[in-house]
């Protein structure tokens, strides 16, 4: 006859088995939960409602900008941390008079921070509000009318440290392009 011994010990059972494939299983689905959340709760990724008007305006669009590129009037815009001031001007450094001026302020990415100012008349050219905006990036989309016609429209991209501003378009050097132009 013989004799069967059993080790005394761990076995690994159907049980166990069936832990490892949900915990497995379990992690996987919990991440791509929590990345569908984050991904539908931020941006959007919308830019225009509907491409194929936007496709249409277009050329009307840049023929505005031509327009508006000939005529010289030139924009300068500051902010600090409470104050948004924009200067606009003619060719010779003239003052140049608007009846509305406003700046539509926008994160890169993401909307809940976007915000919209009226500017005031304040002479000289120069139109100003005093409104906070938060330290980082912002793309500031300015427009000035006279007489029922835009006569400036620009959208600067701007960062704000420290209560300065920093005009991010005049920069030559961008992150991961190194020396090229």
């Amino acid at each position: 006859m013989s004799v069967r011994e059993e080790k005394a010990g761990f076995v690994f059972t159907g049980k166990h088995m069936l832990g490892v494939l949900v915990l497995f299983f379990g992690t996987i689905i919990s991440v791509n939960l929590v990345m569908a959340y984050y991904a539908s709760s931020t941006w959007s990724g919308l830019v225009v409602q509907n491409t194929y008007v936007a496709s249409q305006q277009f050329n009307a669009k840049a023929s505005a900008i031509r327009e508006m590129l000939a005529s010289g009037i030139k924009g300068e815009l500051e902010v600090s941390d409470q104050t948004i001031r924009y200067r606009l001007t003619l060719p010779e450094n003239r003052p140049l008079a608007a009846d509305k001026v406003t700046a539509h302020f926008k994160r890169p990415v993401g909307e809940h921070q976007d915000f919209v100012a009226e500017l005031s008349a304040l002479g000289d050219g120069v139109y100003g509000a005093s409104h906070e905006v938060l330290a980082g990036e912002w793309i500031v989309e300015l427009i000035a009318v006279k007489d029922g016609k835009t006569i400036m429209h620009e959208a600067p991209r701007i960062a704000l440290a420290n209560g300065r501003m920093i005009l991010l378009d005049e920069r030559h050097e961008h992150p991961g392009e190194g020396d090229r132009k």
